[in-house]
């Protein structure tokens, strides 16, 4: 099943379930992604950029290889706005801020990243949207649900960011701590923004998706 929120006849936007591939992957289990089904449904679609597994939201389709072309082109140039929201652990001291931190491959214990000074310059924009209120030690531990927007693109970059921080994504079993965090359903970041100029029309557009946490 595919919840489509955009067609036309040059590109395709989906809402993809947290939990699911958004490309196919190795053995069985990676048989069933989004990009299959989408390519089930719509013969010439084809992947311009990519979510993490157990991310939901937005993603983008191109129908054939021109408007691949101009989208990829659109993403690597950073004329594509993206933006997430999250709730992390703890609470945030500021009202915004920006993370600017190189992240590399964690070689020894991939498919992490880490913060490196060897790795790709990585920088997140930031800003709280709301904070839970100060509690006692009965309750349970505070969070902070953020808007996020990645001015660059790298693998894993909103996750190892604000684990790098101290605030890890709540549900993030690969950057979070062992528990209570971890133990959340699912990994509370969603993509909820895209917004860009059409490749054919040339008219701006935004696309939103309701955050489902």
């Amino acid at each position: 099943m595919i919840e489509t929120v955009h067609v036309d006849d040059h590109l395709i936007v989906v809402d993809k379930p947290a939990g699911l591939l958004a490309v196919p992957g190795r053995g069985e289990a990676g048989r069933d992604n989004l990009a299959t089904r989408v390519a089930a449904a719509f013969g010439d679609a084809l992947v311009v950029h990519r979510l993490d597994r157990d991310t939901s939201g937005l993603m983008l389709f191109a129908r054939g290889p021109e408007m691949q072309r101009r989208l990829a082109r659109a993403f690597a140039e950073r004329e594509v706005d993206k933006r997430y929201v999250a709730v992390v652990a703890g609470l945030l001291a500021d009202d915004a801020g920006t993370i600017e931190a190189p992240i590399a491959a964690d070689w020894p214990n991939r498919p992490r990243r880490i913060v490196d000074a060897r790795g790709q310059p990585s920088l997140t924009r930031w800003r709280v949207l709301s904070r839970d209120e100060p509690c006692d030690a009965s309750c349970a531990p505070p969070t902070t649900r953020v808007a996020l927007e990645p001015h660059t693109g790298r693998t894993h970059q909103l996750r190892v960011h604000l684990a790098w921080i101290g605030h890890p994504i709540v549900g993030d079993r690969l950057y979070g701590p062992a528990a209570p965090q971890s133990a959340a359903a699912r990994l509370m970041l969603h993509a909820s923004r895209l917004a860009f100029v059409h490749p054919a029309r040339g008219e701006r557009v935004v696309f939103d998706s309701a955050v489902p946490f």
